[in-house]
């Protein structure tokens, strides 16, 4: 995953769900467990005249803080990539953000290299207005400008927060514009995430043997796939940017990603799991 796939770790439902949506929210809150993962990442399948022979990599994710600080989400995804000419590609992409998990405030970071030359970066902070009637960005990164989104838009934690309460209470269907800094920092996507039947509780056998992987037996689990869409009046009824499936627990760690880019796809599969101790909450929370 690149930042613009952190939605999924990480997922403001139009006017006509956002009822909804704060009813979940009153029900039994989303507990995220701090951890870092591992996944290791290979070539699932490529198309004829994709460019793509080969795939491999790692990519390491780390969640910390709690709702009462704000969560702190640092990741590094690195590939090798073989074109059909045998030449290769290595892309670097490292990313680190802060989300106040009511979803109004986000600092994000993040650089992507080609070949150890950077290629691409955005910096900024993102934040509602106190009448809800837009999101301000203001970019550092890769210039200081200022950036007005709409007011429903939503940041990866609270995406994430979102899913897991829409897939406690039944719902198969989640549409939500999603915005997380990445690229140039100027855009958002339009996603909508499927969610599967609940997996029954148990052992998982892809976490076999995996530090820390027997703790999410007890834990509920859905399959999940979101598509991203890229916004504006040319990609109208367009096929999806890319597809993103998993499967997502309670806790809000990931396991079985796919990502599918139409041409190519690409597998993850989580090699180790350490859930951390949770940042205790000062009396009455705080905010950074």
């Amino acid at each position: 995953m690149t930042r613009k796939h952190m939605a999924a770790i990480g997922l403001v439902i139009g006017a006509a769900a956002s009822s909804s949506t704060s009813a979940m929210a009153a029900e039994q809150p989303v507990q995220f467990a701090p951890h870092r993962a591992v996944y290791e990442i290979a070539l699932a399948n490529a198309a004829p005249g994709s460019g793509v022979a080969d795939m491999s990599g790692r990519m390491v994710y780390e969640l910390s803080g709690s709702a009462c600080e704000g969560y702190t989400q640092n990741m590094r995804f690195v590939t090798r990539m073989t074109n059909q000419e045998g030449t290769e590609t290595i892309n670097d992409m490292r990313t680190s953000s802060w989300e106040e998990l009511a979803g109004h405030r986000l600092r994000f970071s993040s650089s992507q290299y080609q070949d150890n030359a950077i290629s691409e970066a955005s910096q900024g902070d993102a934040a509602r207005d106190a009448a809800a009637t837009g999101t301000r960005v203001d970019l550092v990164k890769p210039q200081k400008k200022s950036v007005k989104l709409p007011a429903d838009i939503y940041f990866p934690m609270q995406h994430a927060a979102t899913l897991i309460q829409s897939a406690r209470s039944g719902r198969k269907i989640l549409a939500a514009n999603l915005y997380d800094g990445s690229e140039r920092g100027d855009k958002y996507y339009a996603t909508t995430a499927m969610i599967g039947k609940k997996y029954d509780t148990g052992p998982v056998s892809t976490l076999s043997g995996i530090k820390d992987g027997a703790r999410l037996a007890s834990l509920e689990s859905w399959p999940m796939a979101i598509s991203y869409f890229e916004l504006g009046k040319d990609k109208q009824d367009s096929l999806p940017a890319y597809e993103l499936a998993f499967r997502y627990f309670e806790n809000g760690v990931t396991a079985d990603l796919k990502i599918d880019y139409g041409a190519f796809a690409i597998k993850g599969e989580i090699k180790q799991l350490t859930l951390l101790e949770p940042t205790p909450c000062p009396t009455g929370g705080a905010g950074k």
